[in-house]
């Protein structure tokens, strides 16, 4: 059966409705209604992902759902936001029917329950084109407590939460690459790069100590390059600091070379942020707390642009600081 052959309504009705909280008013109506707390502000971002651009065709259904609500919430945790609600819309080619449509309703539902969200509502069509997914969540923050692009200064210190590389790895895998790689590492790998673990716990619990932050998805160095552009400054990336994972250690070997590609690598979906010098020892025991590590990787200086270096202090050549979208 085609996804074509299942009507709109029914759609909604059968696969989206179940998912629906208070304010998404059972997607009867053609809108939603959202409560704001007194002293908080609502925070809203939205991501696209595309079959074939964002995620493998084969990628399972429910992994492709759930890393578009985690994209998505990890925007939110970017600027301290705790997640409340999403919108959701589909562009879907005929091809995939509804066990497909079942199997992404169902991965909405995992993390849902998981990060304590619900939908309001969205749209769905189909197209002849690839799969088009489009979400928009809506998070809170306590007024004036946001953390933005713009405020790192010179003298911070630049810090990234978890590791770096594992998606880039995970996809050449997927892709055919590191065919000797032990089972566990490769599994490893693929699971970082089809489903990004979002920081909902450290962003909000970094108000008030964080002075700018960002998540990695283009890169590394080119989403640090984002802060320093809005903030007017310039920075230094210690490219032996870069925190990396075990398996990505065992991918890596020998090649040290590849180190400043995945200093330019997307999908990391992990906070990248600046501090001050006198915040260490706060940002260190929040991430005992939170139990997600941080690694100081840099600092930030009066000037423009991102600098990758080595052991030495020497400059290291990147050929792209991160992806380009067009």
């Amino acid at each position: 059966m085609a996804a074509d052959e299942v009507g709109e309504f029914e759609r909604i009705r059968r696969f989206f409705a179940p998912l629906a909280g208070p304010g998404g008013l059972g997607l009867t109506d053609d809108a939603a209604l959202v409560d704001c707390a007194p002293g908080h502000r609502l925070v809203v971002t939205a991501d696209a992902i595309v079959a074939g651009v964002h995620y493998l065709l084969e990628d399972p259904p429910d992994l492709v759902a759930r890393k578009l609500l985690r994209v998505n919430l990890s925007d939110l945790a970017a600027m301290g936001a705790r997640p409340l609600h999403y919108a959701l819309t589909t562009a879907l080619p005929p091809e995939l029917g509804p066990d497909w449509l079942a199997r992404f309703a169902n991965g909405l539902a995992e993390d849902q329950r998981r990060y304590g969200i619900d939908l309001l509502g969205g749209d769905s069509v189909g197209t002849r084109g690839p799969a088009v997914l489009s979400l928009t969540a809506i998070g809170k923050v306590a007024e004036g407590r946001e953390i933005r692009r713009c405020g790192a200064k010179p003298g911070d210190v630049v810090w990234v939460s978890g590791t770096i590389g594992d998606a880039f790895f995970g996809l050449a895998v997927l892709r055919g690459a590191y065919p000797d790689l032990a089972a566990k590492d490769r599994d490893q790998l693929v699971r970082h790069f089809q489903l990004p673990d979002p920081r909902t716990e450290l962003g909000p619990r970094l108000c008030g100590i964080a002075s700018a932050m960002i998540d990695v998805s283009d890169g590394l160095l080119a989403d640090l390059g984002h802060i320093c552009e809005t903030s007017k400054v310039s920075a230094l990336v210690e490219m032996g600091r870069l925190p990396l994972s075990p398996s990505a250690r065992s991918a890596i070997g020998s090649r040290l070379d590849i180190l400043p590609q995945l200093a330019a690598s997307g999908d990391d979906y992990e906070l990248l942020f600046t501090a001050p010098v006198d915040a260490t020892d706060a940002i260190i025991a929040l991430s005992s707390a939170v139990d997600v590590p941080v690694t100081r990787i840099g600092s930030i200086y009066v000037g423009t642009g991102v600098r990758l270096v080595d052991a030495d202090g020497l400059p290291v050549p990147v050929k792209a600081v991160g992806y380009r979208h067009f």
